[in-house]
């Protein structure tokens, strides 16, 4: 199959005329220029399939569902919006409820229709549980990790945890030797924190600037990430858990490190109206999701084209740059070498984006 394009995003960089030959699902070559006999033609710029590092759940569906076809129907809710790669995030639950959550979702791994497991939880500070049940958090323990990885078979990509909670630096050695990506979030702690977590092995900040302190004072947590380039920041790009004027400043301060996440929960897809998290109970008006009995953001029903989107037409971006805060940044952040860019070689996640009507489309084999 050849596609042929008026632009696209080549090597970080907005190209003219470009026409991508694929088979097998993989891209076989990038040309310039024009094909005389193309398979398809697109009128958008051509760019790479979104990479979701976070997301909990959409189309009325969360990750954590006790079916396969449940679960599908989160996958494919966020593959028509363009997310061709995702993390299936599982907030905290009892460890033996998240071991099941991990065995239904693993043979989804095996047969890449998730590229990993997230665990935002349970080790996470009771002050800043956000839209995780405050009973249910608790200290990292080695052993009990280890189970869980064992469990897992490579399927655990990415754990977030607050730092200052005893146990989580040697946590956070560990896992990160073990290959894991770890995120500091859900925080409570200060700059000597978030320096023993990064200085431990880990390289994210989940959601920045949402469940922990957000002064930039000196001796913040928040001042520490800022400081630090050897971590990356997720934004969750709604307008709600932060302004776009602030995702503006932040993008300015730290633009080779922002990664837009959707952070998404069951209605991100869907409808208004009432859902859980956990077992908390969410409600869910005008698309923005809160906890009925603490009124606290409960993750969001952002799609990552809406967040796309958002980077151009709200943050000022450039069709690169927000290309590299969706697709490229967050796969190499996870370690997917195979995706994330329009390559020879690389899987042939394509979609086409449509300045003049704020569109994304997927492009299928």
């Amino acid at each position: 199959m050849i596609i042929q394009a008026h632009s696209a995003i080549i090597a970080g960089e907005l190209v003219g005329d470009t026409w991508v030959e694929i088979s097998e699902n993989l891209i076989r070559s990038v040309n310039r220029g024009v094909n005389p006999a193309p398979s398809q033609i697109i009128d958008g710029v051509l760019i790479p399939g979104f990479v979701d590092i976070h997301c909990h759940g959409g189309g009325g569906k969360y990750f954590s569902a006790l079916t396969s076809g449940e679960v599908h129907s989160v996958i494919q809710t966020h593959r028509a919006h363009g997310t061709t790669s995702t993390l299936a995030s599982l907030v905290s639950e009892p460890i033996e409820t998240i071991k099941e959550q991990i065995l239904r979702l693993k043979p989804l791994y095996e047969s890449d229709q998730i590229s990993g497991i997230h665990l935002e939880g349970p080790y996470l500070a009771h002050a800043r549980c956000g839209a995780h049940d405050p009973m249910l958090l608790v200290n990292p323990d080695l052993a009990e990790i280890k189970e869980l990885l064992e469990l897992a078979d490579g399927a655990i990509k990415m754990i977030t945890i607050a730092p200052e909670l005893p146990g989580a630096i040697e946590a956070i050695k560990y896992l990160s030797a073990a290959g894991v990506t770890i995120a500091l979030g859900h925080t409570d702690g200060g700059f000597v924190d978030a320096a023993a977590g990064t200085n431990a092995g880990a390289t994210v900040v989940t959601h920045f600037m949402n469940a922990m302190d957000k002064s930039l004072g000196q001796g913040s947590f928040a001042s520490f990430v800022v400081a630090d380039e050897r971590l990356s920041v997720e934004i969750i790009l709604d307008g709600h858990h932060i302004p776009f004027s602030t995702a503006r400043d932040i993008y300015t301060a730290l633009g080779s490190r922002v990664i837009f996440v959707t952070d998404a929960m069951a209605a991100a897809g869907s409808t208004d109206g009432s859902y859980t998290i956990g077992k908390l109970p969410v409600e869910v008006i005008s698309g923005i999701a809160r906890i009925t009995t603490t009124n606290a953001l409960a993750g969001s029903t952002l799609t990552m084209d809406a967040a796309f989107i958002n980077a151009v037409d709200s943050l000022g971006l450039s069709v690169k740059e927000a290309v590299a805060a969706t697709s490229t940044r967050p796969a190499k952040r996870i370690g997917l070498k195979d995706r994330g860019e329009i390559a020879v070689g690389m899987r042939a996640d394509l979609l086409s984006y449509n300045a003049a009507n704020s569109t994304i489309t997927l492009i299928s084999e």
